[in-house]
């Protein structure tokens, strides 16, 4: 790769790891712009419980929170905004704690196709009525390597395995390197690293202050108003607005150190994967972001350093 061949940075990280700190400052290094690969930033309407950054970030409050979003939607609007600012000479840096996001806005992932209107409801009364255990069993004359993947008592998983295989697609992803001669553009990804126990506590604290900024507040006024299917999942909407204050804190705090977990398992799914230590000021770890990106004549030389104009100044 030359020196002044365009590439694309992604950053990816448990929650509470810091990523959209490292891609700011970054951003102010290499004359970049932040484009979120969250699935649950892309919403407007829950700022607070979906940790949305306060600076201007692509992919961030797109839809409506009645709007039933998909991965397909994400990536064409992703892989636009990526072009559009590498077409200006900056770089793009995907930052994001969704996996699939990630992968989706930086190679052509191979999308399912559409199921049929009111499928999903319609195997989900017949689960209700049958059972998990004979729809499993229906699942594995359909799709063994999905139902092999599924427990028959994971309603949800058995659920769109099915809905799935109706539409001549399996829950089952062939695995691939996306990240490195597969992605669409020259991308480096870095992961960042932080001890369990730091993360936990950060997890912790980031979540009594979204009570002590209102989220309580903010989750009513969204339930207010109709939700997509897709809105309904965001961490804690559940609990935030059915529980009393400590019960939904103590909820919303074992729920992300279990998403954290399974981020986690993600990043070592991710080839080529560059890891950074990032229990440290964002500073320090973007600084080093760039010495390695440097390194690798992934990002020139004359892009690099504390230029501090943000995007669009």
């Amino acid at each position: 790769m030359s020196p002044r061949e365009p590439v694309v940075l992604g950053i990816f990280g448990p929650t509470a790891s810091g990523k959209s700190a490292v891609a700011e400052e970054l951003a102010d290094r290499v004359h970049g712009e932040v484009v979120s690969a969250d699935s649950m930033q892309v919403y407007r309407g829950l700022p607070i419980l979906t940790n949305q950054p306060s600076r201007p970030t692509r992919m961030v409050g797109v839809w409506p929170l009645e709007h039933e979003t998909s991965v397909a939607d994400y990536a064409q609007l992703a892989h636009a905004a990526i072009d559009e600012i590498l077409a200006a000479n900056r770089t793009p840096i995907v930052v994001g704690g969704t996996g699939l996001y990630l992968r989706a806005a930086l190679a052509e992932l191979a999308v399912p196709p559409a199921p049929a209107a009111g499928a999903r409801e319609r195997w989900e009364r017949e689960y209700d009525r049958v059972g998990g255990a004979h729809l499993h069993e229906l699942l594995s004359k359909r799709d063994p390597a999905a139902a092999a993947a599924v427990h028959p008592n994971d309603r949800r998983r058995v659920v769109r395995a099915l809905e799935l295989a109706e539409a001549g697609a399996s829950l089952v992803r062939h695995p691939g390197r996306l990240w490195t001669s597969d992605a669409r553009r020259p991308t480096l990804v870095f992961g960042l690293e932080v001890p369990k126990e730091v993360l936990e506590r950060r997890i912790a604290q980031r979540a009594a202050a979204m009570f002590e900024r209102g989220v309580a507040e903010e989750v009513a006024a969204a339930l207010a108003r109709p939700l997509s299917r897709t809105a309904r999942q965001v961490i804690g909407i559940r609990e935030v607005a059915e529980l009393p204050r400590e019960e939904a804190l103590s909820e919303l705090v074992l729920r992300t150190r279990r998403y954290a977990a399974y981020q986690r398992k993600w990043m070592r799914r991710i080839p080529d994967l560059i890891s950074i230590e990032a229990d440290r000021p964002p500073g320090e770890v973007a600084d080093e972001i760039v010495e390695v990106a440097c390194a690798r004549q992934h990002v020139p030389a004359r892009r690099a350093g504390r230029a501090h104009a943000r995007p669009g100044a």
